[in-house]
């Protein structure tokens, strides 16, 4: 079994949270110096979706204690033409996830303090925190035997993934979309429709966020239906 943390219920924060949490939106809370990553195609810097409070479970043996999750992203009223497709892919260029302290990134970054951040489908900037739920997953199953079970099996096996969470076991409907380079374990699953906040990464789109087995390195990507 894989130890996860579900995502039970999104709280809206009431004042800026600058504390070392797992939040969404807002702004980071930075534990070293700024790295707002900057966007390969746009030149500009990305949106901060979220930063990720590092169990002992998620980040291993190494340094890190939160993980910051950004995506290429337009503003309010010119995101759906501005929305840039290679933010699904990992090594694009157009997203980036970030630790710290210890990580290591080789895109191109800012020191900015600030930056884009998550909004509401009004244009207000938005920040939450979550309840987290803690349990288990099921232990990762390749996709061929996956798809070997029976109906019945498979369709449990999918429902059991199938939620919003930290960790866990990630199912990845195209294997072909695994990250190259790693070994990764799960970070982050979100459906990223039907939120209280605005992210337009596609038409029914689920992102996945990886952190590597040594803790300082990064990844994400999209799957859309």
């Amino acid at each position: 079994m894989a130890a996860v943390w579900r995502i039970g219920n999104y709280h809206r924060a009431e004042a800026p949270v600058t504390e070392p949490v797992t939040k969404f939106g807002g702004q980071p809370v930075w534990l070293t110096g700024p790295q707002w990553p900057l966007s390969q195609g746009w030149g500009t810097p990305m949106r901060f979706v979220c930063q990720i409070a590092l169990e002992p479970e998620l980040a291993g043996a190494g340094p890190g204690q939160l993980a910051y999750v950004f995506v290429t992203h337009g503003d309010h009223g010119s995101d759906v033409e501005d929305f840039d497709p290679d933010v699904i892919f990992p090594d694009s260029g157009e997203n980036a996830v970030i630790i710290q302290p210890g990580g290591v990134f080789d895109g191109p970054t800012s020191p900015l303090t600030n930056g884009p951040t998550l909004y509401h489908d009004d244009g207000s900037p938005a920040e939450y925190t979550v309840e987290l739920i803690r349990g288990e997953d099921p232990e990762h199953l390749p996709y061929d035997a996956y798809m070997a079970l029976p109906p019945h099996e498979r369709d449990r096996y999918f429902q059991a993934l199938d939620q919003d969470k930290i960790g866990g076991t990630a199912l990845l409907l195209n294997e072909h979309d695994w990250p190259k380079s790693g070994p990764w374990r799960p970070l982050l699953r979100l459906e990223a429709n039907w939120k209280p906040f605005h992210l337009n990464l596609g038409a029914a789109p689920v992102a996945f966020a990886f952190i590597s087995t040594d803790g300082r390195h990064g990844c994400f990507l999209v799957q859309d239906s």
